[in-house]
């Protein structure tokens, strides 16, 4: 059998870049630009390399018990890293991604097609713009894992874009978004800000490190209008290789005080990462 070897292609964004897991015979690392986007094992889609996406699953595993199939909308698609995740470990669940760049869509289905059923439907759109025409109350969880390069674009950061992400999910849904930031985090906290005016309940996951300013990482916040199980994501979060912390309640508002929510007239893209922050070589 032919070993698998890199492919690089262009791509709407930038330059894309497939590469094979040398330990792994059917895994492969999505770049955009040298940044780390995805990573897929096609044998073994509960396998999820990076932190930040167990940490978005931690969210959906959660959200209902154990297998029940949801109705799951992923804003940014990339190698359908978690999408895969759901359809293995909740078959039966509907699920929409939306994808802005056709090219790395094109990659993605030449080079690691999802298997047939999968119940995963892809559609090339902007983000915003799909959230805005999206049906209300269509989805059980929201998940927002979209970078511009290595920055949250300014579309998805504003109230009036958590207003269009509240009135898609169901009652009881979840919102859960991959940030990026690091002390004082200003963008942090405006984002916040911006969910505590459509939702009354939020929660944030972040290794400690992070958290206490050390480094600039990953951040997953969570939004709902009920009371999210922050016991159940603590346990979850606690026992992964990078433990990590989940902040909810009294602890998150001390965070978030004086923070001002962004509106769409002044909202910006979240900061741009330090040199190496999420490179590769």
């Amino acid at each position: 059998m032919d070993e698998p070897i890199p492919v690089t292609r262009a791509v709407d964004s930038g330059t894309a870049k497939l590469m094979p897991d040398v330990d792994r015979r059917r895994a492969w690392l999505l770049t955009m630009d040298g940044a780390p986007q995805s990573y897929v094992d096609l044998d073994e889609p509960t396998h999820l390399e990076f932190e930040y996406a167990r940490r978005l699953a931690h969210a959906v595993d959660a959200a209902a018990e154990e297998g029940k199939p949801l109705d799951v909308t992923h804003l940014g698609g990339g190698a359908l890293m978690l999408p895969r995740y759901v359809a293995a470990t909740r078959p039966g669940s509907r699920q929409t991604v939306i994808e802005a760049d056709r090219g790395l869509f094109a990659l993605v289905a030449e080079y690691l097609p999802l298997d047939h059923g999968s119940g995963i439907e892809v559609h090339c759109a902007d983000a915003r713009a799909w959230l805005e025409d999206a049906p209300a109350d269509s989805a059980d969880v929201l998940v927002a894992d979209v970078f511009g390069g290595s920055r949250v674009p300014a579309s998805l950061t504003s109230v009036e874009y958590a207003r269009c992400a509240a009135r898609a999910l169901r009652p009881g849904g979840v919102y859960a978004a991959n940030l990026a930031d690091g002390a004082p985090f200003a963008f942090l906290r405006s984002q916040l800000a911006a969910f505590a005016e459509e939702f009354e309940h939020l929660g944030l996951i972040a290794e400690p490190g992070v958290l206490r300013g050390r480094r600039f990482g990953n951040t997953v916040l969570l939004a709902s209008h009920t009371e999210l199980p922050v016991a159940e994501l603590a346990r979850r979060t606690a026992s992964d290789v990078f433990p990590a912390r989940v902040e909810a309640g009294a602890r998150l508002a001390e965070l978030m005080a004086g923070a001002a929510p962004v509106h769409d007239a002044d909202a910006v893209p979240s900061p741009e990462p330090p040199d190496g922050a999420f490179t590769i070589g």
